[in-house]
């Protein structure tokens, strides 16, 4: 027993697969070979993005896919070669390159065991979490500005011309010089896989778009035979089983990768988990982020080992699978299985596919990453939000994709640090029946006579202490009459120890006594106790009152009277203790 619950720790994908239902069999396969029939040529075109040979797209399908099986929390999640990893991998390693090929395949696998150890270092520290890190506002942003770069990129394949500028912005300007340079039968061929594909799509959804374009454009170019005036294809693909092969670069260029593998392993993560909880919440299940990190680690160190590049999770092979009613795991082992074969068996009719049908199918796949008008309707819902999400999109358009995924992070890291710093916070008041609520448009909701409520929706550290007494300080200098105690609700703000949270509150009980305001902490009565007696602020009549909850503090402190004097004509002197002052209440 102790072995099964090992196991499901660290395989949770193979756990399922033991515990397979045979009325899933079926619909398992069925899904498998669709997802195969997707994923083959998405594959090879992606490797074209990447700068490597078709053939390492197809290895990069394979061991991901199977590792996935057996590491992944996801029933429905397809791993394998995507668009924004595949954008970020070529804009990383194609400058170190120096247009070496061999040094070219080398960094990217390079690049690619680095994401997955980075990976796998998050999920050993439970950084999960980071999920949550990238707001869908700048993830949106993100992968708009990459969907239009690799767009624009792609434009040299399908017209037949040849890029003279690196960047996108230089691209665009410089576009109407290349006007001239059009290669006209790749065009006719790019028209040709357009047509099938949007053919394919509005008559028979069900099919396999992509595949029937390529199929359709390498089986006319291979019967033109040799003459196929001037068409670049895929050419020659070695298949079999790849040869190890040992980095030969100087190792200071494993410097330049660290850090954009960080950047990658974040942001396919991110991507990844998206699309794996929307499936899961469509199907009635919960994944574990933690282990989705170990599994996505896994994948690419499994793609890189069989010289593969970087994978995240595919959402439109996600899709096709959950389409043809995929139950488990089992659709990935079927997937590749299948492309397995291909790579092994079939890859005499890929030499023949075009380089501009490949174009065609990159652009495709990259519409489906557009959301402009979901980027715009932000501005409805979130202002906030709206401007990370453009300001996300202009910083990779104009600066590029690494740099476009660094200002991301950022833009991530500061909404959070700005959240937390400067969190929302309210005053409470109580309805008729007694229950305590936020006071604002609900006219039922009173505040209580004689006691000022205040939640701080954040919890209390260093670097917004200060500002959680400023706001304190602030709110009853607004209060028209001087309440004679502040309840703090202390679930929500005091949830760890730190010696400048407890260095701030003795301050201001010194100057809530000063006014004659009696300080009162409601909720964490224990550990509050514990760390305001280590803190060495009293406790109790001649110090900080602690109650249970909000309820108890303000039945003790019997805070149910009429003001007697407004704030400019209060007396400074605090009563005696706060047992005379509930005498008098």
């Amino acid at each position: 027993m102790r072995d099964f619950f090992t196991l499901a720790r660290w395989m949770p994908g193979l756990v399922a697969l033991l515990e397979y239902q045979r009325a899933w069999l079926l619909p398992d396969l069925r899904a498998g070979l669709s997802v195969a029939a997707v994923a083959l040529p998405v594959a090879i075109a992606y490797a074209e993005l990447a700068g490597v040979g078709a053939v390492v797209g197809l290895y990069s399908c394979i061991l991901p896919m199977l590792a996935y099986a057996l590491f992944g929390t996801s029933r429905q999640l397809i791993v394998g070669p995507d668009a924004a990893t595949c954008a970020v991998i070529a804009a990383v390693v194609t400058p170190l390159a120096a247009g070496d090929a061999t040094r070219h395949w080398q960094l990217v696998m390079t690049m690619t065991a680095m994401t997955g150890f980075w990976c796998l270092i998050a999920s050993r520290f439970k950084l999960g979490v980071l999920a949550d890190f990238l707001s869908r506002p700048i993830l949106l942003g993100l992968l708009n500005g990459v969907a239009i770069t690799i767009m624009v990129g792609q434009l040299s394949s399908i017209f037949g011309f040849t890029f003279d500028e690196s960047e996108l912005i230089e691209r665009i300007a410089a576009a109407p010089n290349y006007l001239s340079l059009i290669h006209w039968p790749t065009l006719g061929i790019s028209l040709l896989a357009l047509a099938v594909m949007l053919a394919c799509r509005r008559f028979r959804p069900q099919w396999p778009s992509s595949m029937l374009a390529l199929a359709v454009t390498a089986a006319l170019l291979w019967g033109l035979g040799p003459e196929r005036a001037g068409i670049m294809v895929v050419g020659t693909i070695s298949g079999g089983i790849p040869s190890l092969q040992i980095p030969e670069f100087p190792p200071g260029l494993m410097r330049e990768l660290v850090l954009p593998a960080l950047n990658l392993a974040m942001v396919s993560f991110v991507s990844m988990m998206l699309t794996a909880r929307s499936f899961a919440a469509k199907n009635g299940y919960e994944i574990d982020a933690d282990k989705e990190f170990r599994a996505l680690g896994m994948a690419n160190l499994a793609s890189a080992v069989s010289q593969g590049f970087a994978i995240s999770g595919a959402d439109s092979r996600t899709a096709v699978n959950d389409a043809n009613g995929g139950k488990s795991q089992l659709v990935s082992v079927v997937a590749a299985t299948v492309i397995a074969l291909v790579t092994f068996l079939l890859t005499a009719p890929l030499q023949y596919i075009p380089t501009a049908a490949l174009g065609i199918v990159l652009v495709m796949a990259s519409l489906s990453l557009i959301d402009l008008r979901g980027q715009w309707a932000l501005r409805h819902s979130d202002n906030a939000a709206f401007w990370l999400a453009w300001i996300t999109f202009v910083g990779v358009l104009f600066m590029g994709v690494i740099p476009g995924i660094t200002l991301a992070v950022l833009l991530g890291l500061f909404q959070f640090l700005r959240n937390v710093m400067r969190p929302t916070d309210q005053l409470m008041g109580m309805n008729e029946e007694g229950i305590v609520h936020t006071l604002g448009h609900n006219e039922e909701v009173k505040a209580v006579t004689g006691v000022l409520i205040y939640r701080f929706n954040s919890p209390l550290t260093y670097f917004n202490a200060s500002y959680f007494k400023r706001r304190v300080l602030l709110l009853l200098n607004g209060e028209k009459y001087q309440p004679k105690c502040l309840i703090i609700d202390a679930v929500s703000c005091f949830t760890h120890q730190d010696i400048s949270v407890m260095s701030m509150v003795g301050e201001l009980h010194k100057e809530l006594k000063r006014r004659g305001i009696h300080m009162v902490m409601a909720g964490r009565r224990s550990q509050m106790t514990h760390w305001l007696h280590q803190a060495g602020i009293r406790v109790g009549e001649d110090g900080i009152l602690l109650y249970p909850d909000l309820y108890e503090a303000l039945r003790m402190t019997r805070c149910y009277r009429e003001p007697e004097e407004p704030v400019a004509e209060a007396s400074p002197a605090a009563p005696a203790s706060p047992r005379e002052w509930l005498a008098e209440s």
